[in-house]
Formats: structure tokens, sequence, C-alpha cells
């Protein structure tokens, strides 16, 4: 098992790049820029699938309400952008989320629905800004919808890992501290 957890890290580590990897939305301003973004930033890919770990922890219900809210907050936090909406601390909130995110999936927190899905909708307003104010002379709709598209399956995947580890609670936490050091790492980066 702990092969296939090190084979996991080192896919989604050496999938990552830093952010000047991001398709220029200006010159690119596609359905595949937006897809892209999340891919490309350690930070995206982390939180997303922390996403969809704690998802996975808190089960039931939360396997599709705590991403739908996520992802629902996220074009929120878009439109704000594409409004001139000003939002401040976004790339401290962002990375803030990395480690948040990686702590609830490490101590395993339960708490109501209602509570999980607006914890996560905070953090995804931050990414959805982050993602509108990138967007350039791009066109919003295309590269609205690919992020869009990009964050659900980074979700799915985390939701796939956590019901592939189960009731293995401590390999589940074990993600979640590596996601919460990886994003100290990236504060300090």
């Amino acid at each position: 098992m702990l092969k296939r957890l090190s084979l996991t890290a080192a896919v989604f580590m050496t999938a990552s790049a830093p952010a000047f990897a991001h398709l220029d939305p200006a010159a690119h301003g596609s359905f595949l820029a937006g897809v892209t973004h999340p891919f490309s930033g350690l930070d995206h890919i982390l939180a997303m699938v922390a996403v969809g770990l704690w998802a996975a922890q808190i089960s039931g219900r939360a396997l599709w309400a705590v991403p739908a809210a996520f992802v629902g907050t996220m074009a929120l936090g878009f439109g704000a952008a594409l409004a001139g909406v000003s939002l401040p601390f976004v790339e401290p909130a962002i990375l803030a989320s990395v480690v948040a995110l990686g702590l609830l999936v490490a101590m395993a927190v339960r708490v109501p629905l209602a509570v999980s899905s607006a914890v996560v909708s905070v953090f995804a307003l931050f990414h959805g800004f982050a993602h509108g104010s990138e967007l350039g002379a791009a066109g919003a709709l295309s590269f609205g919808l690919g992020f869009v598209v990009a964050t659900a399956l980074l979700h799915a995947a985390g939701i796939g890992l956590g019901v592939m580890i189960g009731t293995r609670m401590a390999l589940s936490r074990m993600l979640g501290a590596f996601t919460a050091l990886a994003g100290v790492a990236l504060i300090f980066a």
C-alpha cells in the first residue's frame, strides 16, 4: 500500500510545475488553458485533491455536496474578479487552504455538512478569484468552463483516492499531513 501511496505522490509532484507553467490565457484564451491551469500548480492540485479526500472521509452526501460547494463558490469568485471586485490576501489564502484542508484530512475532522461546505467555500472564493484575475484578455466562458472541469476532476481524484483507501484511516490521515506539510513548504518557497 505504501508503494501505491508513494507512486501517487510522485505522480502528483512530477505532474505539477511552478505557476509560470500556466498557459497564458491571453495567448490561448481557451477551454484548454482553463483545464490546464489547476493542473500546473502544486497549490491547486493539493487543495483540490484534499477537498475530495475530506469529502470521502465525511462520506454520505458530502461526497458530492462538499466538492459542489467548492466548485460553485469558485465560480462566484471567478465572476467577482471579472467584475473588478477587490479581494485582499488572495495568494496567502490559497496557500492557507492547502495547509488547512490538509489538516482537516489529517485530523479526520467530522463536522455537519453545512459547516464542511462553508469551510471549502471560503477557500474556493479565493481560488476562483485567482483564476479570474489571471484571465487577462482571454474568453472568460471557455476558460472558466475549463478550470471548473479540471477542478471537478481533481476533486474526483481525491474522492477516488479516499474511497480506495476506505477504512484505512491512518493512510488517509497521512496524506492529509503530507498535504499540510507541502502547503507549509509552499509558503516558504
